[in-house]
């Protein structure tokens, strides 16, 4: 495929804009809430509950957020980014060198976890930094009065729990349960008394891969369609540390090469070759990609088991080793 063919199914990106940081401010340990405006005051592109939006980076990655603030607020976004030491080094770049009154590239939001227009009861489960959506999707229910909703947060302990005063306060109160584990296993909060009977709620699940797992493995007695996820948060640590493969497109016999600090989706761009993507973190299914060989670490939360035998997000997954061929 050429450079300037693109699939027919390819989605272009996103426009980009430039915001200013307004305000920075430590929400938890190790996690900052970055506040954007238009540096000419006017109003922000709207945004629904559950959006996220790309953030350029001053070490040049591109890395998603989701929006935690109001839809309702179109002079402001608002996102939470927790510092992740461990990480490919874009949570470092915006925790440590973005400052109040720097100028940051954002692209206009767009959303892969969107509220159910209809319904009018839902259950919220999140862990760590994944009550950003979350949150989002609290406060405009909230302005909305509409729906009836309730929030289960499984943090490590107060210092690591974002929005913890906000979460704790009259606003929400009766509608919040706030779980700590204080880091150990056997104090996990036990969810099988909220799945065991189906309810008739939609619920949203954001947080480490751990969680939605136990989630997703629950609630398999619901009805179809009322268990949504998000995955901004998912824990790498569960995976083999990366390293380099190549990927070669059945179509053209091209060869790429994938560093262990690349995505697939990251490598097949710098030569050139375009696939359509939007999450870029393995939930929203829009990179799915056909897999003629190859031995695949899967990393996504979209492939059924049956998929994974020919199929790939290229946003996350890799080779374990050796070669991957791509119906590309």
């Amino acid at each position: 495929m050429s450079p300037a063919t693109l699939p027919s199914n390819a989605q272009a990106e996103p426009p980009f804009m430039v915001l200013r940081v307004v305000g920075k401010t430590a929400v938890a340990q190790d996690i900052w809430c970055f506040e954007l405006r238009q540096t000419e005051g006017l109003a922000l592109p709207a945004f629904t509950a559950g959006a996220h939006l790309t953030v350029a980076l001053p070490n040049g990655l591109r890395r998603n957020y989701s929006l935690c603030s109001d839809p309702a607020d179109h002079a402001m976004y608002q996102i939470a980014v927790k510092r992740d030491a461990l990480g490919r080094g874009g949570s470092i770049s915006m925790v440590d060198v973005v400052q109040a009154g720097d100028l940051l590239s954002v692209s206009a939001p767009r959303n892969n976890f969107e509220l159910h227009p209809r319904a009018s009861k839902f259950l919220f489960i999140a862990g760590g930094i994944g009550i950003t959506p979350i949150l989002s999707m609290m406060r405009h229910l909230k302005t909305q009065g509409q729906a009836q909703f309730k929030l289960i947060y499984c943090t490590r302990d107060a210092v690591n729990t974002a929005f913890l005063a906000e979460l704790s306060g009259p606003e929400f109160a009766g509608q919040v349960q706030i779980h700590h584990d204080h880091g150990d296993l056997a104090q996990a909060l036990d969810l099988w008394p909220v799945f065991e009977s189906p309810g008739d709620a939609q619920v949203y699940c954001c947080g480490p891969r751990g969680l939605m797992e136990a989630v997703a493995d629950m609630s398999g007695h619901w009805p179809f369609g009322s268990i949504h996820f998000e995955s901004f948060g998912v824990d790498a640590s569960a995976y083999a540390a990366n390293t380099a493969f190549t990927v070669r497109l059945a179509k053209s016999g091209i060869t790429v090469p994938v560093t262990a600090a690349q995505s697939i989706l990251q490598a097949l761009r710098a030569g050139g070759h375009r696939v359509p993507s939007s999450c870029e973190s393995g939930t929203c299914g829009s990179c799915r990609t056909g897999l003629l060989s190859g031995d695949v670490e899967h990393r996504d939360m979209v492939l059924s088991e049956d998929e994974k035998a020919d199929q790939i997000m290229v946003c996350v997954s890799r080779a374990r080793s050796g070669e991957l061929v791509l119906d590309l």
